[in-house]
């Protein structure tokens, strides 16, 4: 069994795992995306849509899986099998759509804001005393970035004449290239862009709106502050990791060496990070002290900012990042033309890469 197909096996786990799992660590005043005040928050519908959602996605991961392996079998194209996380992927949102429109169906028909008192809580002190950025956790993706340029530049001379910059399903190259700077540092080039946007992104996180929880909010702000530092520790810490995967992939072209087991190596890193992400975020992603008074106030009815419960539209909101509604993290303000900078960016990334690695 090659290393591609024991990767597809391990990401369609995971994506499915993460699926069934997201409910249980979402706040449980946004199940879906629909905002509800905390006495609905068990409500049937909320309960029955979660049910109805997890045997959806289960058995959708079931029959993606399925039909991935049945393929392969019948093709033997190995591509088929990561083509089916994104599936998997489409079959996840589908539930998770279905199950928020169900919820804000009830919500309406129920009037469950009826009579309550809406409110919004700030913390005032994130201006004058804002969470610091954890300099020392992007340590680490720079020294890893700076060391991969060092080795490069020495062993640069010794390279071979011509680089392989694509490898197959099976970890042998299917793409070369002459030697240059580009195909030779595309990669490095790659290191540098994902540190400065995912460190960009981790500023963004200490610098972004808390969702307040109106009915006790100096816990709320509390917690809030301890969540936005430890989420841009998390993404520093995976963006080191995403380096270091950077860094092997180089070595392996840099050394002309040849292993199935290739995309296992580099990947590694990344998954590994991912899931301990997953795992800090989740154990701590709800507010840990429930002695403070209730204020009496809900959170205010703001799903008309929310697209479908995932995407977020507000031009009147300046922040660029703010909380997910469903799972963990954090999600683009589209409203704000900087988000718009940030996704071309990405594609500006992204362009340069395929331009050096396949130019060639």
């Amino acid at each position: 069994m090659s290393a591609a197909i024991v990767l597809s096996f391990v990401l369609l786990g995971l994506v499915l795992l993460l699926g069934l799992v997201l409910p249980s660590v979402t706040s449980p005043t946004v199940p879906f995306g629909v905002r509800v005040p905390a006495r609905h928050a068990g409500d049937s519908a909320v309960v029955r849509q979660t049910r109805i959602y997890r045997l959806r996605v289960l058995v959708g991961g079931v029959i993606a899986v399925g039909a991935g392996i049945v393929t392969y079998g019948v093709t033997g194209d190995r591509l088929l099998l990561p083509l089916s996380v994104l599936v998997l992927m489409g079959v996840w949102y589908g539930c998770f759509f279905l199950a928020n429109q169900e919820i804000r169906a009830a919500k309406a028909a129920g009037g469950w804001y009826r009579g309550l008192r809406q409110g919004i809580s700030v913390d005032t002190e994130l201006r004058t005393d804002p969470p610091r950025f954890p300099w020392l956790w992007l340590a680490p993706a720079v020294i890893i970035t700076v060391a991969t340029v060092v080795i490069g530049v020495v062993s640069y001379p010794s390279m071979p004449d011509i680089l392989a910059v694509h490898y197959g399903a099976k970890g042998m190259p299917d793409r070369m290239a002459a030697k240059s700077a580009g195909t030779a540092f595309a990669l490095v080039f790659v290191q540098v862009g994902m540190t400065a946007l995912l460190g960009g992104m981790a500023a963004a996180i200490v610098r972004s709106r808390p969702d307040i929880d109106p009915g006790h909010p100096v816990g709320s702000a509390r917690w809030s502050r301890h969540y936005m530092s430890l989420g841009a520790k998390t993404l520093l810490g995976l963006v080191a990791m995403i380096d270091l995967a950077m860094l092997g992939s180089s070595l392996l072209m840099w050394t002309g060496t040849v292993t199935p087991w290739a995309p296992l190596m580099v990947a590694l890193p990344i998954l590994a990070a991912v899931v301990v992400a997953v795992v800090v975020l989740a154990r701590n992603n709800r507010e840990l002290d429930g002695t403070e008074e209730n204020t009496g106030l809900t959170h205010r009815d703001d799903d008309k900012y929310w697209r479908g419960g995932l995407v977020y539209i507000n031009r009147e909101d300046h922040k660029l990042l703010v909380p997910r509604r469903f799972g963990l993290g954090w999600t683009l303000n589209l409203g704000n033309p900087r988000a718009a900078m940030l996704l071309l960016g990405v594609v500006a990334l992204i362009s340069l890469v395929i331009t050096l690695r396949l130019g060639g």
